[in-house]
């Protein structure tokens, strides 16, 4: 495999691309990264040269600047070794992984071009695309269209045998039509969607590719080279309408929608119009018109008029539609999945009402509220045939890297009526939140993991956080957990002060003992007592290492006026926390040796040597190191107790068997079933 990076004066920001090369577990001996410097002022090309000589598998291509990266590409492709090309921005990184899954995923299916997940932390990112792995796809079959980035993989015969190339020289869209170029030849495209690969990252210096302000003639002069790939290439009907829409879509009306179009003056925003509505003569047709969504066909009409001032208004109502999601409820599952429900809806304006539709003669149409400036007074935008495009999903996105997951999530679509022919339309929903695994990937990473609620409808998609708006209840039902082996704590929070849903994962900043605060311990009696926490735990759940702690308790009115000084500790003793029926188990010894007499305050550290305190209840030592708890701790309820009571007496019967198994081998039938019989009568 090849990689292939234009470089021109990257500065500190190619070192995670370098970083991200080193690490690939692919051995160095199967890639080769092919640097192109095109013509760098600073010491790129000194520094270039001596990674090249610290690595045989890198190589450095120095050329006289060209001004844009098409030309080092092209460079890059005629000098690669590899069975395939695999394109990277300087400014970006791939995943320590992502090479060899790549190459793996493509060889297997003799694929000409994979294309691998992405995340970014500036740009968007076309998330239906990576929904899941597609080993075998095409342009027909598959979302291709809304991917036009070259950071893919790409078989080196197939970019030769089919003369892609990219035009050379500074112009726009030069990606767009080197993909489409690539797509329609392309037999077999296949799509990991399982593994982030591909990672883009914003500069602070905000000179990412594509930030320049566009020149609209020459931006839509190349947009048609592309329209035009797309009209050679497919015959009139649906599948052309559907990548024209496309293009029409992002590439027209997206410059001419919010947040864009209310930052033009009136000057830039009438070239805007002008260099775009030759373009909508020519590829425009009604079928891609009407394939719009209701905002979208209204915003199609305006722009087919030439009225700007209605653009510009439409915008300044799409941009106050935003998307609610209220969090009806939340259950921590027995595999360690967390289980919501979720209601969503579209609302706008400056105090968020809900976006309504008025019924008139058997249809539905946006209330004339809503639309009031937009369109004529007697004019209605109708919905009616647009409802099934509602559509709601879940996902996890980690704070810090920007890796989005889907999750499972189903959702039905109800008109809530509101009375005088008002309604509005709700979505309502149940997902799975999963931080152990889900289908087609593992564990998420350690971080920060905000859940969202992506809503599609009316021709819009917009993003809600959830968790600010939330029934009573939920909170009770937010506890800590223990997940997975070895163990690693889940701690779901409400951020501060926005009250939104994040979930911990793999103690990134949070602390179990903070969120036990408040919560019940339950005392479980028997031969050893055992405290009972409010931590979730599943069957899978291992144990883990905490300590047992004794403090001097504060009085009254010192604890008042210093809630926050840490209680002095006289001793502390190793334990174990331990997954029984849902919850974390701590045993409280019957003998602490070296222990104090006295009256203490017993707590538990389960962060760490240096986490904060839990504190659990009162104790009294004596003289001998034995331990009586306060007495006003809640019992567990003998139902809990007797279930607790044969999983100490199943565990102790697998020891024993364990030990006795190469006896009871040994002995006739009769006898191994009397030891059978005498074993199930034990553990109840």
């Amino acid at each position: 495999m090849s990689v292939v990076i234009p470089v021109y004066n990257p500065g500190k920001y190619i070192d995670p691309c370098i970083d991200s090369l080193v690490r690939q577990t692919l051995p160095a001996d199967e890639f080769e990264v092919l640097f192109v410097n095109d013509g760098s002022t600073d010491d790129t090309a000194e520094r270039l040269d001596k990674l090249a000589k610290e690595h045989p598998h890198f190589r450095v291509i120095h050329i006289p600047n060209s001004g844009w990266p098409g030309k080092p590409r092209n460079i890059g492709v005629a000098e690669a070794k590899g069975e395939y090309v695999q394109f990277v921005d300087q400014d970006d990184y791939l995943a320590s992984d992502a090479l060899r899954r790549l190459y793996d995923m493509g060889h297997r299916n003799g694929s000409d071009i994979v294309i691998g997940k992405v995340a970014s932390n500036f740009r968007g990112v076309p998330h239906g695309v990576f929904k899941k792995n597609r080993e075998k796809c095409s342009l027909k079959d598959a979302p291709l269209y809304d991917s036009l980035t070259p950071h893919k993989m790409f078989r080196t015969e197939f970019l030769r045998e089919n003369n892609i190339a990219y035009p050379e020289g500074k112009r726009r869209l030069e990606d767009q039509l080197y993909m489409m170029e690539a797509y329609f030849p392309a037999k077999v495209v296949s799509i990991l969607g399982t593994y982030t690969c591909y990672y883009y990252s914003r500069r602070d210096d905000g000179k990412n590719a594509g930030s320049a302000k566009i020149v609209p003639s020459g931006y839509y002069g190349n947009l048609r080279e592309v329209l035009d790939v797309v009209v050679a290439n497919t015959e009139p009907g649906d599948f052309r309408d559907q990548l024209l829409r496309r293009f029409y879509r992002v590439e027209m009306l997206g410059r001419l929608s919010e947040p864009s179009v209310l930052k033009y003056d009136a000057e830039y925003l009438d070239e805007m119009v002008q260099a775009i509505l030759p373009l909508v003569e020519d590829f425009v047709g009604e079928g891609v018109h009407n394939g719009l969504g209701p905002l979208l066909r209204l915003r199609s009409t305006l722009l087919r008029a030439n009225d700007q001032q209605g653009l510009v208004r439409l915008a300044r109502l799409a941009a106050s539609v935003k998307a609610t999601a209220r969090l009806e409820d939340f259950d921590w599952q027995p595999d360690g999945r967390i289980s919501i429900k979720v209601t969503g809806q579209l609302v706008y304006g400056e105090d968020q009402k809900p976006l309504t539709l008025l019924r008139r003669d058997g249809r539905l149409y946006i209330h004339p509220d809503v639309t009031e400036g937009v369109v004529d007074d007697d004019s209605l935008v109708d919905v009616t045939d647009d409802l099934d495009t509602f559509k709601a999903e879940i996902s996890l996105r980690n704070r810090e890297t920007a890796v989005e997951w889907p999750c499972p999530a189903t959702f039905t679509t109800e008109i809530d009526e509101l009375g005088d022919d008002v309604c509005r339309v709700l979505l309502r929903g149940t997902g799975q939140l999963s931080s152990e695994g889900a289908p087609g990937r593992g564990k998420v990473s350690r971080g920060f993991w905000d859940v969202w609620v992506p809503l599609r409808g009316l021709g819009v998609v917009r993003k809600a956080r959830l968790g600010a708006d939330r029934a009573e209840h939920v909170d009770a039902k937010c506890l800590p957990a223990l997940l997975s082996s070895p163990v690693r704590p889940v701690i779901p929070y409400f951020t501060d002060p926005h009250g939104n849903l994040t979930l911990d994962v793999a103690r990134r900043a949070k602390k179990i003992a903070t969120y036990l605060e408040g919560r019940p311990v339950l005392r479980l009696a028997g031969g050893q007592s055992e405290l009972r926490l409010e931590v979730f735990t599943t069957a899978k759940s291992a144990s883990g290492r905490a300590a047992l702690v004794l403090s001097e308790p504060a009085a009254g009115d010192e604890a008042a006026q210093d809630a926050d000084a840490a209680p002095k500790v006289v001793h502390s003793f190793p334990t174990e926390i331990r997954p029984v029926k849902g919850r974390a188990h701590l045993t409280v010894p019957a003998r602490m040796p070296g222990a104090p007499a006295g009256q203490w305050q017993l707590s538990a550290r389960l962060d760490g040597d240096k986490g904060p305190l839990a504190p659990l209840c009162g104790v009294r030592v004596d003289t001998g190191g034995r331990l009586q708890l306060d007495d006003s701790l809640p019992q567990a309820d003998a139902a809990l107790m007797r279930e607790v009571a044969a999983l100490r007496r199943s565990f102790r019967l697998r020891r024993l068997l364990g030990v006795a198994r190469p006896i009871v081998r040994r002995l006739p039938p009769s006898a191994r079933k009397k030891v059978r019989r005498l074993a199930a009568r034990i553990t109840g």
